[in-house]
């Protein structure tokens, strides 16, 4: 048996095709068999409310509803993309919400499970900008608005964002090494797992004398990746495209 973990689908009406990549992904043999799937955030592109009446959302809550009732559970943690996903989606889709930072045991492995923006430190101009989105009042304000009016707000958003990441260093926006540190250390861990930077890898650290590991999840744009976690081991691997 094996625990499965995807990120950074970005989903989108622009591109069907990994759309339906999900749907015959959360469909096969592999997921259907799994102990659980994880989904550590930015599952889609833009995220305006539970209450969006377009197909995504739909087909979303569809493929992961049905693979929780097959029996297996799928949790979902916010990311950058979607953090406006709420209680009302996940009954919906039969989500298991969870915070930022958890620890989840992994066949007795405590592992730290994080979207990975938090670490991008470096990036003050984009901690500045999450900090105020994330309040209550900021987005109780953005879903008082219209359908048609979020739309337009987020794909306002996406501008910016393809602005701030073609004006930034690359290495501005990776993970800070030291605040990765900080974190296994204030969770008491040593493996972390996360996505966000699309840089797929298996990083070894070392962490107060003794040996840790980052693992990064990559982005579903050209193709899917996933980490399987057994007992013994966690291989990070593409999926088939064809």
């Amino acid at each position: 048996m094996a625990t499965l973990f995807i990120a950074d689908l970005h989903l989108d009406a622009s591109r069907p095709h990994i759309t339906q990549l999900f749907e015959n992904y959360l469909a096969s043999d592999e997921a259907r068999r799994a102990d659980a799937l994880y989904i550590l955030g930015d599952l889609v592109e833009a995220w305006i409310g539970d209450d969006d009446d377009a197909e995504l959302p739909q087909r979303i809550a569809n493929a992961t509803r049905t693979l929780r009732d097959s029996g297996v559970p799928v949790y979902f943690m916010v990311g950058n993309r979607d953090f406006l996903l709420g209680e009302d989606f996940a009954r919906r889709a039969g989500l298991t919400l969870l915070e930022d930072g958890v620890v989840h045991d992994l066949y007795g492995h405590r592992t730290l499970l994080m979207h990975g923006d938090l670490l991008c430190t470096d990036d003050t101009a984009y901690q500045a900008v999450r900090k105020q989105v994330r309040t209550p009042q900021w987005k109780a304000q953005i879903l008082s608005m219209s359908l048609d009016a979020r739309r337009a707000f987020a794909a306002k958003a996406r501008e910016d964002s393809r602005a701030h990441t073609g004006n930034t260093m690359e290495t501005i926006m990776d993970v800070n090494q030291d605040a990765v540190l900080e974190a296994l250390r204030a969770a008491g861990v040593d493996r972390l797992i996360h996505g966000h930077t699309h840089r797929p890898a298996t990083h070894r650290l070392e962490l107060d004398g003794k040996t840790a590991e980052r693992i990064v999840l990559g982005d579903w744009y050209e193709q899917g990746s996933v980490l399987r976690v057994t007992a013994d081991a966690a291989e990070l691997r593409g999926l088939p495209t064809g």
